[in-house]
């Protein structure tokens, strides 16, 4: 038998806060052979992402704590390295794509800059070749113009975009192991495809190991030799991928696998449904939301909605790279409703939600909330007006403030609206702890003391407080593993039902979609190119782009993979006005 590429024996983290101590992993082992992809699985909170912490020297400070163990990898044990010998291999032989990309790329360097430093300091390139090493890089992950990406910051990409720098940046020094954290969380499905088409290619061409930390089961259906399954810091099950998804043995893997909504599962209905109480989409009938009415006046009327985003001024005084991110965007919100928005990173979606709140201006076009025209507001009467509108953020590192612990964040909405204090104010945040799967006495931590999934359970938790109307969800359960995920989706539609929620959904998992969505607006380089019935868009596609998105979705079940997703023609793709192709159906005509 070979020697694996890395063991890892024993493993035990801890963390101390406070004078409490809170076993994170505990006696984790398991081995990695050269070529193997092992995927890590389990909820948030688990330990699957501190334990690959933990192998690099990257255990957050202060607080954590390598309490036994050992990880032998080409003939070291990386936990007794010192820090500068480990130095040497992180980075290089072993590299990390980490789960929230805005709060590990540095904002006041390029991501030229970023990019390039590793290949200097472990590669022994020059700038010239370090540079056309990270261009080759950024083309190989998709995105476009990438010779100008290298000038640009991180917050003048998406989130999408600023993930594939991350991919870009730990696959460009060829690592015998790649450990990838959620690394197509923030990903649309096309570029998910091509990311793991990528990483399938870095695999072969390398020999390379990967160790894939993901709560997303299609991806672990389609990458994963072996799977590891954790639960509250433990191993609880361990074996190949074909075995561990027909015949899991612990429970635990099996409701892990039950909560994975699978795409077409809703195909026979218009509505929204929850998953019922101790129940799966795939073995339960789903409670569905009541119709939606829409002989009313719309909540949310958004009217050809257009920003473009200015680049930068040649010597000449002539402008280049300019973004059109809306282009003429129009749709309606009924009150109870959901609108998903799907499209890939860059295509808009985000730019869409964040307008609609106001929270950057658009060039043209109008949106009016329950009548009222926000745009015409003084801020005074828009700071008002946002109690009604809410927003869930994509990146829930970013938006939490790291001094405030979770409770006064849960609980600043409520006391800026004047909604409540004192004993009242402490039931409120306990109760929205509880609905969001959190614990009463997770109040008193720090965003940093949590996993990325429990940190986006605290912004849903700090949207809700307020009792809005409206609330626009930017990948609200893209950082939540797929147990927690079908509680968050029955708390979104249950608070729906009883208080008439809007949702303007924003995703790029097309079965999430599939299951909180009325209806679906597909958007393609600022503009809306198929909208209508969810049933209609996803059931029956007219647009090229649609299909092309449907067609790269991953499949929950290793023995169906998904082939590699053929190439996309988006300069034949249609852009025109929308026109009606069935009753309320619209597609962009040429």
């Amino acid at each position: 038998m070979a020697e694996p590429l890395l063991r890892v024996d024993g493993l035990s983290v801890a963390f101390k806060s406070g004078g409490r101590r809170t076993e994170a992993v505990k006696d984790l082992s398991y081995t990695l052979a050269r070529g193997e992809t092992l995927a890590i699985v389990g909820e948030s909170g688990s330990g699957k992402s501190v334990s690959s912490l933990a192998l690099l020297g990257l255990l957050p400070q202060p607080g954590g704590s390598l309490e036994a163990g050992s990880a032998w990898f080409d003939g070291q044990d990386l936990l007794a390295l010192p820090e500068p010998a480990l130095m040497r291999i992180r980075g290089d032989r072993i590299t990390m794509i980490f789960q929230e990309p805005m709060t590990s790329l540095n904002p006041v360097l390029t991501i030229g800059r970023q990019l390039t430093e590793g290949l200097i300091e472990h590669k022994g390139m020059s700038q010239r070749e370090a540079e056309a090493r990270g261009i080759e890089m950024l083309d190989l992950v998709g995105l476009s113009e990438p010779a100008s990406r290298l000038k640009q910051y991180p917050h003048q990409l998406s989130g999408g975009m600023r993930q594939r720098v991350m991919i870009a940046m730990a696959m460009a020094s060829d690592p015998a192991i790649l450990i990838a954290d959620e690394p197509t969380t923030a990903l649309d499905v096309t570029v998910q495809a091509q990311i793991l088409d990528l990483m399938r290619a870095l695999k072969a061409n390398f020999e390379a190991s990967i160790i894939l930390i993901t709560h997303d089961m299609g991806v672990v259906a389609e990458m994963a030799d072996r799977v590891v399954v954790m639960y509250q810091g433990q191993k609880v099950e361990e074996g190949p991928v074909e075995a561990i998804f027909a015949d899991p043995r612990q429970d635990y893997t099996q409701r892990l696998l039950a909560a994975v909504p699978r795409l077409g599962s809703l195909a026979h209905t218009d509505r929204p449904a929850r998953f019922s109480a101790g129940a799966t989409a795939a073995t339960a009938p789903p409670s569905t939301s009541p119709p939606v009415r829409d002989d009313g006046a719309p909540l949310l009327a958004v009217e050809r909605l257009s920003k473009r985003f200015p680049g930068r001024r040649t010597w000449t005084g002539r402008e280049v790279g300019s973004v059109v991110a809306m282009d003429e965007v129009g749709f309606e919100l009924m009150p109870g409703e959901t609108l998903a928005l799907v499209g890939e990173s860059g295509s808009g979606k985000s730019t869409t939600g964040r307008a609609v709140l106001r929270l950057i201006e658009v060039d043209e076009g109008g949106i009016r909330l329950d009548g009222q025209d926000l745009r015409g507001l003084s801020a005074r009467r828009l700071r008002s007006a946002r109690r009604e509108m809410q927003m869930i953020f994509q990146d829930p590192f970013a938006s939490l403030n790291p001094r405030m612990s979770a409770g006064r964040l849960v609980a600043e909405p409520m006391v800026i609206h004047g909604l409540a204090s004192g004993s009242e104010l402490e039931d409120r945040i306990a109760e929205l702890f509880r609905r969001v799967g959190l614990e009463r006495d997770h109040a008193r931590r720090y965003p940093h003391e949590f996993s990325g999934g429990q940190r986006q359970r605290l912004c849903i938790a700090r949207a809700l407080g307020v009792g809005p109307k409206l609330i626009v969800a930017d990948e609200p359960t893209s950082a939540l593993d797929v147990s927690v995920q079908a509680q968050v989706i029955d708390l979104m539609l249950e608070l729906q039902e009883v208080f008439k929620l809007s949702y303007l959904f924003i995703s790029h998992d097309m079965a999430v979609v599939e299951r909180m969505s009325h209806r679906v607006a597909v958007m393609h380089r600022g503009r809306i190119v198929e909208l209508g019935p969810r049933r209609a868009v996803l059931g029956d596609p007219r647009h090229a782009y649609t299909r092309a998105l449907l067609a790269a979705v991953p499949v929950p079940d290793p023995t169906h993979p998904r082939g590699k997703l053929p190439p996309i023609d988006v300069e034949a793709m249609t852009r025109g006005r929308l026109t009606e192709v069935a009753p309320n159906h619209l597609v962009a005509a040429a």
